[in-house]
């Protein structure tokens, strides 16, 4: 009896990185036709990998899991990278927006936990994010607060980034935080 080759090996390393998701909403629409109403589902999902990497989607369909089904695979699609300090939280604080919706994340220390409403702490925990503080002012509609988020999180930079863009090592950069006060130190004895 020959055995075929075992195609497991491929298979394990496509399906390696697990992906968690949360269901931030759904809403039910209606389309009123000449026979009465049409009832549809749009869902929004944040999936990630809880160790930096975070996406969105939407989908709309005729049932609920079609609708989260769809949203799912386009958050999957649309996933990016974030940077993040000692794999907990952010580096520095930031400021997102998206039309009226404008949010603000600022790092904290450890034993924070996430501080932050409905659909913001979703992205942070599927990101992986442990300790943040985050503030939603403006807009209170789940899309709006979702993309202003992820683009608060884009325009984070890391230490080793700001040092490859300047053309530095990492511990220049982060050298100059700590040499006022060195300075200080010296002059006053």
């Amino acid at each position: 009896m020959a055995r075929e080759p075992n195609n497991r090996g491929r298979r394990d390393r496509d399906e390696a990185p697990e992906f968690a998701d949360r269901l931030v909403a759904i809403n039910r629409v209606s389309k009123t036709v000449k026979g009465g109403k049409r009832f549809g589902f749009a869902a929004l999902v944040v999936v990630g990998d809880q160790k930096g990497r975070v996406g969105f989607g939407k989908g709309k369909a005729k049932e609920v899991p079609e609708a989260i089904r769809k949203a799912t695979e386009q958050a999957k699609r649309s996933m990016v990278r974030i940077p993040l300090r000692e794999g907990r939280t952010l580096h520095h604080d930031i400021e997102g927006r998206h039309g009226a919706g404008k949010v603000v994340m600022r790092t904290a220390p450890t034993g924070t936990g996430i501080i932050a409403g409905g659909p913001m702490r979703a992205v942070f925990e599927m990101l992986g994010v442990q300790d943040v503080v985050a503030k939603s002012i403006g807009s209170q509609n789940p899309y709006n607060m979702i993309r202003a988020t992820m683009d608060g999180l884009a325009r984070e930079s890391s230490p080793r980034m700001v040092a490859q863009r300047r053309g530095k090592k990492v511990a220049d950069i982060l050298r100059r935080n700590d040499a006022p006060t060195q300075a200080s130190e010296t002059a006053e004895a």
